[in-house]
Order: structure tokens, then sequence, then C-alpha cells
């Protein structure tokens, strides 16, 4: 209790707006939405700008995920993605995030030798990216690196459903949780909250599977291309606001077209470059 009554501005008195009185959003918080069938938000986030506007619109979780690969360096896929990679990105989200949980992914070949390099892949993002928790895709398998990593001090979100870090082995982008799968992803949800996960996210899955899952376990889910079900939704925020080019995933909803906005502001710019009237007077410092 007294780490909550730290965390918790007590000025809001509506019981029902608990949440956005929250200094610091923490696993534990995340659990109490569980537990109260509270909803709460997840976005993306690569740098330290989006990190504040997004902190400031009350967004509860912020994850630098894997898919800088394809939003940042331009990938094919999430694949290449190394810790490396990952790491200045985390610290630029950290240090502008006051109140959001900092979340971070584990790209593929950092954790699945051992629980020993899944521990030492985390301590770097934490140590030197500044995250809260690590997020970690896999199945049951994993249950082992998880038990360890929770025991090192390290907050694990499960990551199940599509994966894809294992694209190549999942034979491309296709829904899971159909039919046998269905009992498989429960299985892998209990194991891995059991092992102490503190969430598990659940993507691209058929929704009767999500909801086993969600009534299965006694953590809080996120969702992502699985249904409302979830406790918490989370999407890439190129793609919610419009920015990403071409065709979005089914999952997407577009809440601006931030694309088309920059296009023409960009043109603007070009324009008034090329014809002189940038910079006008009002730019240009006089003696």
């Amino acid at each position: 209790m007294a780490s909550y009554l730290q965390d918790t501005d007590h000025t809001h008195s509506d019981a029902d707006d608990w949440l956005s009185s929250v200094r610091r959003v923490r696993t534990t918080h995340l659990q109490r939405c569980r537990d109260r069938g509270q909803r709460f938000s997840m976005l993306t986030c690569y740098d330290a700008l989006t990190a504040a506007v997004f902190d400031e619109a009350g967004i509860e979780v912020l994850l630098i995920g894997d898919s800088a690969g394809n939003t940042v360096y331009g990938y094919e896929s999430t694949v290449p993605v190394t810790l490396d990679e990952l790491i200045p990105l985390t610290r630029a989200v950290s240090s502008a995030a006051n109140r959001a949980m900092v979340i971070v992914d584990l790209p593929f070949g950092s954790y699945e030798q051992s629980p020993a390099q899944a521990i030492a892949s985390s301590v770097r993002l934490m140590k030197e990216g500044g995250a809260h928790a690590v997020k970690m895709e896999g199945s049951a398998y994993y249950a082992e690196h998880v038990e360890a990593m929770v025991q090192a001090g390290i907050p694990v979100m499960a990551h199940i459903g599509f994966t894809p870090q294992a694209t190549n082995t999942l034979g491309g982008f296709r829904v899971q949780g159909r039919d046998d799968a269905a009992e498989r992803l429960l299985v892998d949800a209990r194991a891995l909250a059991e092992a102490g996960a503190f969430a598990v996210l659940i993507e691209m899955t058929a929704s009767p599977a999500v909801e086993a899952v969600v009534d299965g376990v006694d953590v809080p889910t996120v969702g992502i291309g699985a249904g409302g079900s979830t406790t918490g939704q989370v999407l890439v925020w190129q793609d919610m606001m419009g920015l990403t080019g071409g065709k979005v995933p089914r999952f997407v909803k577009k809440y601006a077209d931030l694309r088309s906005v920059i296009a023409d502001a960009a043109g603007a710019y070009r324009k008034d470059v090329l014809d002189g009237s940038f910079p006008a007077p009002e730019h240009v410092f006089e003696d």
C-alpha cells in the first residue's frame, strides 16, 4: 500500500478516475485495471518528442517495440533489430515519459539461448535504456526464462499469438488461435503467467481464443488484433496516426492522416524556398 500511495495523487475524488491520478504507472496499476474491469491504453514509441506528447495525452504504457525495425530503421521485418539499436531509442523515450510505464521488446537473438542471456539483455535495456519492464515473445517453453528474469527483478510482459520474430516459422502473417491451436495458446498464457509474467500481450489472434486466455489467467492482457476483451490495447503509433504509407492491418483504426499533413507542409516549405518567400523579413536577424 505504501508504494501505491507514493505513486498516486489523491486530489482526485472520483473513484472511477483513479487511473488518471497515478503519477507513475506501474505493474500494480495495470493489475488493478484488470481486477476492476478497467481498460488501459498502450502505444509504441521511439523518440523523446513523441513520448512527451503521448505521456501528456495520458497514454498509460509506451512500448519501444522491435517494430522500430520497420518504422525507424527501414528493415523488412523485426528480425534484424539488435539490442544496441533499441537501447538509445529506449533511453530517449524513458527520459521524456514522466508518467507512462516504459516497456521495451527483447529483440530476436537476445534471449532464446538461455535464461541467463535473457537476464543479461534485459539488464542492459533497463540500466542503459531506463526501461521499467521488458516484453518477450514466446510460448510456454520460455516459462523458465520468465521465472529467472522475475527472480532477478525484471518485470516481464509475455507476448503470444502471432509473434513477429517467428514470422518465418509461422509461415507469414497468419491469424493465430484457430481450431486446435486455441487450447495451446491458453496453455502458453497460463505457463507464462504462473512463471511470473505481469501481463500477457496477444497479437493477431481469433477472438474466441483470446477470450479463453482473458478468462484463464489472473494477470492483465493486452490485445493487438485480438478483439476487445483484453484489459489493454496497443497499436503501432505510425499506423494509427496515418503516417504509414500503403495498406495497414485490418485491426488498425486510423485516428489521423499525418502522412498528408506532413507531405503538404513539406511541399509548402519547398515552394517558399524555391520562390524566395522564405525566409521572410521576420525570419532574418538584423544588425
